[in-house]
């Protein structure tokens, strides 16, 4: 009997050497199966990380493919197989390693230079955001109060109406 299965963790970092649907998918390996990756960044960014899963599954009789290498079967059972993994391995956490430092050093930058770091927006009270409803009222210009407020004009248009259609929820009755 054929069993073809899709473990797939969205949203966690391969970083974490552990990660729920990858374990899952690592436990309903048996002996003769192949796990099959699409990149090898994919298993984790550790050498050590990987070595570990390459032994382990190894113990299991378990076969690996990484398509990103060519699409052929990486046999860590063989010395040769093995070196090939380790050496990719060791490639995978130098090029996260090289991210990093890139990252790093255009925060850096951007910091210095007293730019925006992106980030979470903050959060805007509702008092803040009808204050803002009223400064419009009062023919300042809406352009003008959303970069006060360090939103675009139409997400200060889209804040306000949010806020009066909660207004006019709560003055219902029944509610």
């Amino acid at each position: 009997m054929r069993r073809d299965y899709l473990y797939i963790d969205h949203g966690v970092s391969g970083a974490h050497a552990r990660r729920p649907l990858f374990d899952k998918g690592l436990e309903a390996l048996h002996e003769g199966d192949t796990l099959i990756v699409t990149t090898l960044d994919r298993l984790g960014r550790s050498t050590s990380n990987m070595l570990t899963l390459a032994d382990e599954l190894r113990l299991r009789q378990v076969n690996l493919r990484v398509l990103n290498l060519g699409g052929g079967n990486v046999d860590t059972g063989t010395p040769m197989g093995f070196m090939v993994f380790t050496v990719m391995a060791a490639l995978a956490q130098m090029e996260l390693e090289i991210k990093r430092e890139r990252v790093n050093d255009s925060n850096t930058n951007r910091r210095d230079a007293g730019l925006d770091l992106g980030g979470r927006r903050p959060v805007f009270s509702d008092s803040q955001i009808a204050n803002a409803r009223r400064l419009i009222e009062q023919r300042q210009p809406a352009s003008h109060v959303a970069r006060d407020l360090g939103m675009s004009r139409p997400t200060l248009y889209r804040r306000i109406a949010n806020l009066d259609a909660r207004q006019w929820i709560a003055t219902q009755p029944g509610t």
